[in-house]
């Protein structure tokens, strides 16, 4: 079983997987530069961000959907949330905001408060950097620091994916902004972005699946 926004990714995942395809039809695998096929491979460095970015908000929604509707009372709530609401709740220039918590109040608050953090992140035209997706894990449902899980044995450390992440999201903006003026695009590039963004959505599921399973003793998924 996964998650629904990890099934919506590996859909959309195949849309990547069709222009690599394409790319390998149209100039074959022998080694060398291939003229006229770049912008299939700055569009899936585009499309790779863009799912990165749909499979963060899905599943960090689709958490407090489950943490909302499996705490039994709002004491249960983690930690860094509670402590989050709190803050939020002490800015408020009315003394009749803590009202909004009480009895059950605090599911529908909850709710409403990601449509409006989600409403805020559009507005600032966030990037899905480590900064921004650490912050969004943070907010919504309680998770410090969400990249300290991406790392795997051999492979891959925390700085280093954080500094892989950022410098690919970085390359999707210089795309979007600059167009043809931007700087060269290869299919390793692809393949590498697209292999990474596999296993940092993966790390990132299961350390959501962790936090929810221990806030609400049940898990996303089994």
């Amino acid at each position: 079983m996964a998650s629904q926004a990890r099934k919506a990714f590996d859909e959309n995942a195949s849309d990547i997987k069709r222009l690599i395809d394409l790319h390998l039809k149209a100039g074959g695998d022998a080694r060398g530069r291939r003229y006229g096929l770049e912008v299939l491979n700055k569009s899936a460095i585009v499309l790779i961000t863009a799912f990165w970015e749909a499979y963060c908000e899905d599943i960090a929604e689709e958490a407090l959907r489950h943490i909302v509707e499996h705490s039994k009372d709002s004491a249960s709530l983690p930690e860094e949330l509670k402590k989050q609401i709190a803050k939020e709740i002490k800015s408020k220039q009315h003394d009749l905001a803590v009202w909004e918590l009480s009895g059950d109040g605090w599911r529908t608050y909850l709710l409403d408060r990601f449509d409006q953090l989600t409403e805020n992140r559009n507005r600032k035209l966030n990037t899905p950097k480590t900064a921004q997706i650490d912050s969004l894990f943070l907010e919504t449902i309680g998770i410090r620091q969400m990249s300290r899980h991406w790392k795997w044995p051999r492979k891959m450390t925390v700085p280093r994916a954080t500094e892989k992440l950022d410098k690919y999201v970085t390359l999707r903006g210089a795309i979007a902004h600059r167009g043809s003026d931007s700087k060269s695009v290869t299919k390793a590039q692809v393949t590498d972005y697209f292999e990474f963004i596999r296993s940092v959505v993966a790390k990132t599921g299961g350390a959501v699946n962790a936090h929810v399973r221990a806030a609400t003793g049940k898990p996303l998924w089994e």
